[in-house]
């Protein structure tokens, strides 16, 4: 909006105004006046020119870069979406598998591990979350490597796939979204960590779980919240008060 445009909606308003303001003046009576109860307290509101005066500052904006317009910004008065980072989205069997492998973090790397209370090795720690939502595989990584069936990319990686590298050697599960988690070595415990797998370092990916049934509901990231602008109220409070001032 120009400042000509703004010069020009601001003649309207007070326009307007007057013609609402004229029937007022020549009434002889006084105008109706309703109460409105807040609380325990009774305030008189007039009503007629009153009600319309507001309808009309309401319908009004005067956007802050219009030169002499006193700075106030327009302010939509719908609330703004922003997005709430959710979980990355997986079949119900893989959100399972994500949870009980995330029980195991804080565990220590052992060599040979299989007993959460001693320690974990690679894959001892996924051999034992897949054992936790009723999947069984074997016990070394050169045996799991050859479980389930292959993923030809990280492309088209799921979570709850396994990431074979250093020739079978390590074993680690993707959890989406540049991450996975894992028993990495002596001195080291099962944590979620950045990837550093790639499919130039990747010995081979393997998909354990079922397909998911058709229909069946995904976890999905969380929709935004809408949640107010920030200083609405403020800049809407300061609108009303530039223009009531423009209009008298």
């Amino acid at each position: 909006m120009t400042l000509t445009d703004a010069v020009g909606r601001i003649q309207q308003i007070q326009s307007t105004l007057t013609m609402l303001a004229a029937p007022a003046a020549r009434a002889q009576a006084t105008p109706p006046v309703t109460t409105t109860t807040v609380g325990s307290s009774a305030a008189p509101v007039q009503s007629g020119a009153a009600d319309r005066f507001a309808e009309a500052l309401a319908e009004a904006v005067v956007p802050a870069d219009i030169p002499g317009a006193g700075g106030v910004a327009e302010v939509p008065g719908a609330p703004v979406a922003v997005a709430v980072p959710g979980p990355v989205p997986a079949s119900a069997d893989a959100a399972r598998l994500i949870e009980a492998a995330r029980a195991y973090e804080g565990v220590p790397y052992v060599w040979g591990g299989t007993d959460p209370a001693t320690g974990l090795d690679c894959s001892g720690f996924v051999q034992r979350a897949y054992a936790d939502i009723g999947i069984q595989l074997p016990r070394v990584t050169w045996d799991q490597m050859n479980a389930g069936t292959r993923v030809p990319s990280l492309a088209e990686a799921q979570p709850g796939d396994l990431l074979f590298s250093l020739d079978g050697g390590h074993v680690s599960m993707y959890l989406g979204g540049g991450k996975a988690i894992d028993a990495p070595q002596p001195g080291k415990t099962v944590s979620v960590r950045d990837m550093w797998e790639t499919d130039a370092n990747l010995t081979t990916i393997r998909r354990i779980l079922p397909a998911a049934p058709a229909g069946e509901a995904s976890v999905a990231p969380a929709a935004p919240t809408a949640v107010p602008a920030p200083g609405a109220a403020d800049a809407s409070a300061a609108q009303a008060a530039f223009l009531a001032s423009m209009a008298r």
